[in-house]
């Protein structure tokens, strides 16, 4: 007997790909479920679809107000750099808690100091800053180009499956009536 979850195999990083039904009568005969078994077993992955868009939607925000900050960090780097052996100060307003501010004046900076998240920050000299900011940068654009896609197939998935679910109920009500239509007529 076929399970709903080796009919239509593929998938993309870890989401089960979802298969267009044609001919009713043959999922389900494929399957060897009944109509309702069949029925929850699309509700559920639906579900899991569902779950699924909701974490990726998440990390979707988290990388797209990651990219500003790391871009406000690349700058801050190069003003650090321009303002370098000058002679001239950086006067700087930065946060130290929520709501409480401080003013700083920095000269000739030979090195700033990263932080990394999980209470870690390290020193590092302006240029491996620069590499290392402009290589998460890279990388956090990368990661939400993936994200894009895998959304646009996540949501392709839930389309198919929502057609599946729509055209097994509608098969299902077709059958009901033809049945009723000839249990009448044979009285």
């Amino acid at each position: 007997m076929a399970t709903p979850s080796n009919i239509g195999a593929t998938e993309r990083r870890g989401i089960p790909s979802a298969s267009f039904v044609e001919d009713v009568q043959t999922y389900l005969t494929q399957l060897g479920l009944d109509v309702n078994s069949t029925l929850a077993f699309l509700q559920e992955r639906l579900q899991q679809y569902k779950m699924v868009e909701m974490k990726l939607l998440a990390q979707q925000r988290d990388l797209q107000a990651k990219i500003p900050d790391i871009e406000k960090c690349l700058d801050v780097v190069a003003t650090l750099q321009a303002k370098k052996g000058t002679g001239e100060a950086l006067i700087a307003d930065f946060e130290m808690s929520e709501g409480i501010y401080s003013r700083a004046r920095i000269e000739d900076a030979d090195s700033v100091c990263l932080w990394l998240g999980a209470n870690v920050m390290l020193e590092y000299s302006c240029e491996e800053a620069t590499t290392l900011l402009e290589k998460n940068l890279e990388n956090a654009k990368a990661s939400l180009e993936v994200l894009f896609a895998d959304l646009q197939f996540l949501r392709d998935q839930v389309t198919i499956t929502q057609v599946t679910i729509a055209r097994v109920y509608n098969w299902d009500v077709h059958q009901r009536r033809i049945r009723q239509s000839a249990s009448p007529s044979d009285s």
